[in-house]
């Protein structure tokens, strides 16, 4: 047990007992735990600390609500505040400026981040196979990727499902010249294809797809990246240099109360969506969020860390994706995982 969850769990106890003798309860955050819930109690005498998600909160973050609502994070001494975000590079920006004490952002966004100054560095990538993929309808008469010939897709330029999809569409036999591409914002792919503007669109498939199968009652077809055998990091844990170099436990609890959590939802889905409901007014339904959550799983690890703790790492697919990054021009150079990785942090379970 780390000096930081000894100290937490003491002043928990002097806390709680305090709290019973005075026969008074506990509130939480706006995000936070509610009154009289498992994580309530915990929240008393913990560190506060503040999370930005990479967007606004989907099925995929179903676990960190998951742990909050179950107690996970209290009882690793931290009184989480979940904050939705704007975009990955302004999660890391926020995260390199010090106005949240960690971040959910996508690898391609912290990496280049950090390339241009920002002082931030990884502590676990928790999607490990991109969800990266081109998403159209399964009755649009696109069956297989070189159906895309000739076809309008939406694309969002700059990010990394579009920077990288030149490199899938060689992987699949295809041309870029071959593709009508349509640069729009994440909005403005997804009203585009249910307008029947675009054919298809480039995207996460876990995020978007469900979304889009709910509202145009449609199902999706989905050419993944990864299938293609492209692959590399998606969306993981990020902290600044200070808060890694100074407070050490503080990092290890977080990671260990995220990947625990992550755990935890993978045992109980429904119980993990469910835990979402109401969170934010932009949050997909509760049997959106199932899917998107349950379509998150597979992506969780690779090869290297199958059946390791939820975000362990392996130094093997950090180097592959500083790689793939560079050669798509996201990265002005292949640096070394340590450029941008904290490796000594490893998930409690994890090896």
């Amino acid at each position: 047990m780390t000096v930081f969850r000894t100290r937490a769990r003491a002043a928990l106890a002097a806390t709680t007992a305090m709290l019973t003798l005075a026969a008074c309860g506990g509130g939480g955050t706006s995000n936070g735990p509610a009154e009289n819930s498992p994580a309530a109690e915990g929240a008393q005498g913990s560190t506060p600390v503040t999370l930005m998600l990479n967007w606004y909160p989907y099925g995929e973050h179903a676990p960190l609500y998951y742990g909050l609502k179950e107690g996970i994070f209290a009882e690793h001494g931290i009184d989480l505040t979940i904050d939705g975000g704007q975009g990955s590079t302004r999660t890391a920006q926020a995260v390199g400026g010090q106005q949240v004490d960690f971040g959910w952002s996508d690898t391609a966004a912290v990496l280049s981040n950090i390339d241009q100054g920002v002082d931030i560095k990884s502590v676990g990538v928790f999607l490990q196979t991109t969800p990266s993929a081109v998403q159209v309808f399964a009755d649009s008469g696109i069956e297989e990727p070189a159906d895309l010939a000739g076809r309008t897709i939406a694309v969002s330029a700059g990010d990394a499902p579009t920077t990288t999809f030149p490199m899938f569409l060689a992987d699949v036999g295809l041309n870029p010249d071959e593709i009508n591409q349509q640069n729009l914002d994440s909005a403005g792919k997804m009203a585009a294809l249910l307008a029947g503007r675009v054919d298809g669109l480039i995207g996460f498939a876990h995020d978007q797809g469900p979304n889009l199968a709910n509202k145009s009652g449609r199902e999706m077809r989905y050419f993944r990246y990864s299938d293609a055998g492209l692959n590399f990091f998606s969306n993981g844990l990020i902290a600044h240099s200070s808060t890694i170099e100074n407070d050490p436990e503080l990092v290890q609890a977080m990671l260990d109360a995220t990947s625990e959590s992550y755990a935890a939802a993978i045992e109980n889905p429904e119980a993990a969506a469910a835990a979402m409901v109401g969170v934010d007014p932009q949050t997909p339904p509760e049997n959106v969020l199932l899917q998107q959550w349950e379509q998150t799983i597979p992506l969780l690890s690779t090869p290297a860390t199958e059946g390791k703790a939820p975000g362990t790492n392996a130094e093997e697919d950090w180097t592959s994706t500083i790689a793939t990054l560079s050669e798509a021009g996201l990265l002005e150079s292949a640096k070394d995982p340590a450029e941008y990785w904290a490796s000594t942090f490893v998930p409690n379970g994890g090896q």
